[in-house]
């Protein structure tokens, strides 16, 4: 999430001076780029590894502020919610052997934190999507309090005007209003980061953009949220969703999101991208800065940009310009943002490389992007790639093409001579590429997830299923074997000790009845669905009563065609929450010779607990 901003007060004065730095940023980085000052006589990788801590039952644990107390180390850092950490690995040269060091300090770096996990309870998993994430822990209470956070969430809550709304359908559709910003911390990414000369810039990022849905497809790995089985990447519908400030209008209007793919191929310099993000995007932090970055420059020193840095890190693009210092020379890379975490170390250490080799090997008759191919079908593929995983169907140069024959005819045999072209050892480009030519053909994480998913869906409850799944996502990393190799879930046993709360067995799928309904209508749905009790609700969703079997008797006395819904219902209904536990659900279901129980969520209701369930 970037860096942390200690002293700023966000100010109008403060805001008024940033706005000026972050002018003469831009002319700073074109003067640096016009005067051969941005290195460019080496090539570097660099990668950023979110995780997401779970407690002893698969759970999310919001204790990473003393996890990386503990650890002590600067690799680590914070995300968004108390349950997530990140790790930033150090650059490395592109060459020889950079892949297998890099491997081995992620290795590292993931045995420091689950030692320092351990000692709070904690484990330790990656995963593009944590299945077991509920509604509860997306509460401004799991926010990390840190003043960045606040104050991001609080710009882009005022920025909206109004709650947030998530709308994501695949086979399961979801539809949520939620009042922060903290959906976004469902996300948990492998970001992988490469150095680029800035003559060959935007040759390399339009490169970029064309196979964003061809990579990204044989990557996925985040296909449920809140037990819902939505895309194969459901990421990349999330987070733009999730930081949307675009305000519903009845006008006809367009507004470039704040997460996205971009709008266009790019033309002239790095210098344009940024350009292009101030003039559609509104300043969301500030801070003081010191010196201006062009008197550094006329003084012979190298400026860090600070101004276009802060604003640049809270523009998402899914391929992200970046600029930095390193041993104090200046240089330009992007970012991709677009591959989920998981499902294991040797997985996404194979995504980086394939992605990796994809840029540096990129062919000369791919320079020119914008005379082979419609920006449109290249954000498109990206899109279906995000829906459909390796199922999809791209447009590929004008010709329809599945992404398993992309990968295998097109894309890895550019990335084996990129990555040669580089002199990595041969071993590493074959153990590497290996992994993704397989997944190609045995299936993706996203794949393993759904299959297994839709197959404890049939032996047990929603909650049992995402426990159970995360427990063997959990397991499954810990043998260190490529996702293409896992086998399916087999002896999961669904206890009575596995459930404590309400929201964990109640019926989630719920037919309702509204207060104005006739009374025959109502009776004929029960009978046709053999069920026992109705909720009904008012016009504005409300929980407002209860039909049950014991009604009809009731009915028998009234107009047979007048009667409504509202004469004959329970008006006042005994309800319970979410986190009511299950054995106080049941003795008040005892106490009130009750069948079943409505578990509200304020006045609107979000499932039903019946003796059945029980």
């Amino acid at each position: 999430m970037g860096e942390h901003i200690k002293e700023s007060s966000f100010g109008e004065e403060e805001r008024k001076v940033f706005v000026q730095h972050l002018i003469d940023d831009i002319q700073a980085l074109e003067n640096m780029i016009k005067g051969g000052l941005v290195e460019d006589d080496i090539v570097r990788i660099g990668a950023e590894q979110e995780m997401c801590l779970i407690k002893d039952d698969y759970r999310p644990s919001p204790n990473s502020l003393e996890i990386i107390k503990d650890v002590d180390d600067h690799h680590f850092t914070t995300e968004f919610a108390t349950y997530n950490i990140e790790a930033n690995l150090d650059p490395y040269t592109l060459k020889k052997d950079c892949f297998t060091t890099m491997e081995q300090q992620l290795r590292g770096l993931l045995d420091k934190v689950k030692k320092s996990a351990d000692k709070y309870n904690s484990k330790v998993i990656l995963t593009g999507i944590l299945p077991t994430i509920s509604k509860d822990e997306l509460g401004m209470d799991f926010m990390t309090p840190i003043p960045r956070y606040y104050r991001i969430n609080e710009v882009l809550t005022a920025w909206r005007g109004d709650d947030f709304t998530v709308r994501i359908k695949g086979a399961d559709e979801l539809s949520l209003h939620h009042d922060s910003v903290l959906f976004e911390a469902c996300n948990t990414s492998f970001q992988l980061h490469l150095q680029i000369p800035p003559k060959d810039f935007i040759k390399s990022y339009n490169w970029a953009q064309a196979i964003s849905g061809p990579v990204l497809g044989v990557c996925c790995n985040s296909p449920l949220l809140l037990g819902k089985e939505l895309w194969r990447e459901t990421r990349i519908a999330l987070f733009q969703q999730s930081l949307d400030t675009r305000i519903w209008t009845k006008a006809l209007r367009e507004e470039v999101a704040r997460v996205g793919f971009g709008e266009r191929w790019q033309k002239d310099s790095v210098a344009e991208i940024f350009k292009q993000d101030i003039s559609t995007h509104r300043i969301l932090l500030t801070k003081p800065i010191q010196n201006s970055s062009l008197e550094l420059l006329e003084a012979g020193k190298t400026p860090k940009l600070e101004a276009l840095s802060l604003f640049n890190s809270t523009v998402y693009r899914w391929n992200r310009p970046c600029y930095g210092v390193g041993n104090g020379k200046p240089h330009l890379r992007i970012e991709n943002r677009y591959i989920p975490a998981g499902p294991t170390i040797i997985d996404e250490m194979a995504n980086f490389a394939f992605w990796v080799g994809l840029m540096a090997g990129r062919p000369k008759e791919y320079d020119d992007m914008p005379a082979l191919m419609d920006f449109r079908s290249a954000k498109l593929n990206f899109l279906r790639a995000a829906t459909s995983g390796r199922h999809a169907m791209f447009s590929w140069m004008g010709k329809a093409m599945t992404m398993k024959k992309i990968i295998r005819q097109e894309l890895l045999p550019i990335a084996h001579n990129g990555l040669k072209k580089f002199n990595i050892d041969e071993e590493d480009i074959n153990r590497l590429l290996g992994v993704i030519e397989k997944r190609t053909n045995g299936g993706t994480g996203a794949d393993w997830q759904i299959k297994n998913f839709r197959e404890l869906r049939k032996q047990m409850k929603l909650d049992s299923a995402i426990v159970q799944l995360t427990k063997a996502l959990y397991k499954n990393q810990q043998k260190d074997i490529p996702v293409h190799q896992w086998k399916p879930i087999e002896g999961m046993v669904e206890t009575k000790d596995s459930f404590r709360w309400v929201s964990q067995i109640m019926s989630t799928k719920l037919m309702k009845l509204y207060e104005d309904d006739y009374a025959n209508l109502a009776l004929a749905i029960m009978q046709w669905n053999n069920i026992h009790h109705l909720p009904v609700e008012n016009g504005k969703g409300e929980l407002v009563g209860l039909l049950t079997w014991s009604h009809i008797e009731k009915f028998e006395k009234l107009d047979k065609n007048e009667a409504r819904v509202s004469d004959i219902m329970v008006k006042k209904v005994i309800s319970v929450e979410p986190k009511t536990e299950i054995k106080t659900a049941e003795s008040i279901m005892e106490k009130y010779h009750i069948g079943c129980l409505p578990v509200c969520v304020g006045t609107h209701i979000v499932g039903i607990i019946s003796k059945v369930d029980l």
